[in-house]
């Protein structure tokens, strides 16, 4: 029977065709026949199926049916032929399918160069020295010759996938600058045209270009290192759990309804409840909140969290590309591969300076040309011109900021699906939350206890609430277990149809109800707690009276609970400046003691879920950027029709569908959050951006010898020094993004 494995995680085999838990990509067979090519496409379902895949050498998951140019780095697709054995292994084995094709390139490049070097008589000239025998004088122009052809290829093969997409760039310009080195100094050798051939320089040149190359494109794979990192997260097996027996399996072999015994300390495979047992599992690796989420039966856990002190068993619930690991991977790759408006200004600016390179190079040939310059130096002038005018700094310049960015906010519990999101996100003037299920848990809680002895009321309650369903009930007892009051036992239990309950605890009748069940007893409340009551009611809350034979010994008030962070969201939000205002459905009341307990001025109540929309533009009308907030499908128009929508993560599907960005905590702290990384992320594109063109702005007079009257002319090898060093900085500078404080 065939066997199905990952192309990217051999390790991973299963029986059945799937999806790889670790990194979402197809599983394939291992016993796919060589007559198909092997070139079914694994990560992109466009690709054809049978016949050649082009593929990039620097990120193999990007495949095209075409020629083209990888979106990621702007090198050329490579026409590839892999059978799906041969896939299993490619990602270990060819090392053009990381940065180590640059680094092997760039070190036998270095060592072919350092004979070049040696041999070159301008080289000999500068340090005084003459080493020479018979034939010695060709070793400069076979040593450049080979690092032409081995270390200059990657280029010349990317500047043709540039010019066949008719978008001529970096590569275009290096390659271009690379070629004028060899044709001229090939035909200096040959003894064609007269000279100072150009070997040493071309042989610096290629070694340097490959040098910038390698940090460049390790800096870029570190910065999309998420997907990576997502990946690490889940454990290759996972302990089955059946007929009272556990036993190890593949996590790919795991099946929804499946029962799965998670250890202490132990990684959880997959989605899913738990069923038995009780712990703390940590979600910080998902979601950014750092404290431990309590388990119980019934609770929910996510697979790659990391379970703490005590055993669960749980039951699959979600495999593969289905679990909210795989659909934050995709989350996050499709916010990679996504521009921002100032993305796409940087790749005009990139795409226009190629032009004005050339231009340049052209101006440069015909002014020294005309100034009656040797045909050498004019060469060596526009070469220059060509390499050190490559906008590798401009193309990098954003892309690794988005990749960093996107990154951070990641590991934050910020999950970002569209980059114009989070772009836009430091120009938001009002955050507009929705109120039940974003500020609040969108679930009954106990929000406060009026009674002399509050400990002994609230046990008295938990005692009867302790057996029912009820959402009231069920609020009390949790709330009691949670505040660790003493045990009550009740006996003789009975419902009270439409008023509450009454059951027996330390011989005496006790009740629990609302105000129906004071009217049947023929209670009246003192004027303390009738005043309490009224206003706890006006507020929208729930009041529930505990009543010991004929005496009210206090009330138990219960409400949407308002969560934890909320009020810190929106503090935070005030001091950034912001305009806060909340959204919701319910009355006026409840609106308003939500609002006041949070320092919300703003807020509408009573508004129909099809008007929430509505709202929002109210609040556009005079120009407000505005970022809606929220978490069920009612508030999906309102996110869509927002300048920014922001779901909560365990709000509804159709939400997040509609959000820009989801807080996978669902902690409203996230939203100020985004908007300080959006802040960070645009003044580190500024930054980039201003080094880049500044860089080519003062370098290309240099480079056409402008400066030659004073003595001071700018070698091609210097110029690609220089060039690579103006990359390392842009790259340098987005790393400090990483220190951003959310």
């Amino acid at each position: 029977m065939a066997k199905y494995t990952c192309p990217m995680h051999p390790e991973v085999i299963s029986n059945e065709p799937g999806v790889c838990p670790k990194c979402n990509m197809n599983l394939v067979s291992d016993d796919t026949e060589d007559e198909t090519n092997g070139d079914h496409d694994h990560s992109n379902p466009s690709a054809t199926a049978h016949g050649s895949v082009y593929a990039c050498p620097m990120h193999p998951d990007v495949t095209s049916d075409k020629p083209g140019m990888c979106p990621k780095c702007h090198m050329a697709l490579e026409k590839t032929k892999r059978s799906s054995h041969d896939q299993h292994d490619h990602h270990d084995k060819h090392a053009g399918h990381n940065p180590n094709m640059f680094k092997q390139k760039f070190w036998l490049s270095l060592l072919l160069t350092i004979p070049t070097l040696i041999f070159s008589p301008m080289v000999q000239s500068w340090f005084g020295v003459h080493l020479a025998f018979a034939g010695s004088e060709y070793i400069p122009a076979v040593f450049g010759i080979i690092i032409f052809f081995y270390g200059g290829l990657v280029f010349l093969k990317s500047a043709k996938a540039e010019l066949a997409a008719r978008q001529p760039g970096m590569m275009t310009l290096i390659s271009m600058a690379i070629t004028v080195a060899f044709i001229y100094s090939s035909l200096v050798t040959l003894k064609l045209v007269s000279g100072m051939d150009f070997w040493w320089e071309l042989a610096t040149l290629v070694t340097i270009m490959l040098l910038g190359h390698w940090l460049e494109m390790a800096s870029v794979e570190s910065a999309q290192g998420a997907l990576n990192e997502l990946a690490k997260l889940l454990p290759d097996e996972a302990e089955l759990v059946e007929h009272g027996e556990s036993r190890k399996v593949s996590v790919s072999q795991l099946k929804v309804g499946d029962a799965v015994l998670v250890r202490p300390g132990a990684q959880v495979p997959v989605d899913g409840k738990v069923i038995k047992g009780e712990s703390e599992v940590n979600e910080s690796m998902l979601t950014g909140e750092s404290r431990p989420v309590k388990k119980i039966v019934g609770a929910e856990v996510i697979g790659g969290t990391i379970n703490a002190n005590g055993a669960l068993t749980i039951e699959v619930t979600k495999v593969g590309g289905d679990t909210a690991l795989a659909g934050i991977m995709k989350i996050v790759e499709d916010a990679q591969t996504s521009k921002s408006k100032t993305q796409v200004l940087a790749d005009k600016a990139a795409f226009y300076l190629t032009f004005v390179a050339l231009g340049a190079a052209l101006l440069t040939w015909i002014g020294w040309w005309i100034a009656g310059a040797s045909a050498g130096f004019i060469f060596e002038r526009v070469v220059t011109v060509l390499v050190i005018a490559c906008p590798h700094a401009l193309g990098l310049a954003i892309p690794l900021v988005t990749a960093i960015s996107t990154t951070l906010a990641a590991k934050n519990g910020l999950l970002v699906r569209e980059r114009m999101a989070l772009e836009s996100a430091r120009n938001i003037d009002v955050v507009l939350f929705d109120k039940t299920g974003t500020l609040t848990k969108g679930e009954q809680g106990v929000v406060d206890i009026l009674a002399k002895d509050k400990g002994r009321t609230l046990s008295l309650a938990a005692a009867l609430e302790r057996e029912s369903e009820h959402p009231i009930a069920k609020a009390i007892f949790q709330y009691a277990h949670g505040q660790n009051v003493p045990e009550t036992h009740a006996t003789d239990f009975s419902a009270l149809s439409g008023r509450g309950v009454r059951a027996k605890a330390g011989g005496k009748m006790v009740y629990v109800g609302g105000p129906r069940l004071l009217e049947e007893l023929k209670l009246k409340l003192d004027s303390e707690l009738q005043k309490a009551a009224e206003e706890a009611s006006t507020d929208g809350k729930t009041v529930v009276y505990v009543v010991e034979d004929k005496t009210v010994l206090g009330a138990i008030m219960l409400a949407d609970v308002i969560r934890e962070e909320s009020k810190e969201a929106v503090a935070r939000l005030h001091d950034m400046g912001k305009r806060v205002a909340m959204l919701t459905g319910d009355s006026k009341g409840v609106a308003a003691w939500v609002a006041k307990e949070l320092g919300i001025k703003e807020y509408f109540a009573e508004v129909l879920p099809e008007n929430k929309a509505e709202t929002v533009k109210k609040l556009q009308a005079d120009g407000s950027r505005v970022a809606m907030v929220g978490d069920g499908v009612n508030d999906a128009p309102a996110l869509t029709q927002a300048n920014i929508g922001i779901a909560i993560g365990a709000g509804t599907d159709v939400a997040i569908e509609s959000a820009g960005i989801v807080l996978a905590s669902s902690d409203p702290r996230g939203v100020a959050k985004i908007v300080t990384l959006s802040k960070a992320t645009y003044r580190k594109m500024l930054q980039n951006l201003a080094w880049a063109t500044g860089y080519n702005a003062l370098a290309i007079p240099l480079a056409a010898g402008v400066t030659s009257g004073i003595g001071f002319v700018l070698s091609p090898a210097l110029g690609a020094v220089l060039m690579s060093l103006s990359t390392i900085i842009v790259a340098i500078n987005a790393q400090f993004l990483r220190r951003i404080k959310l």
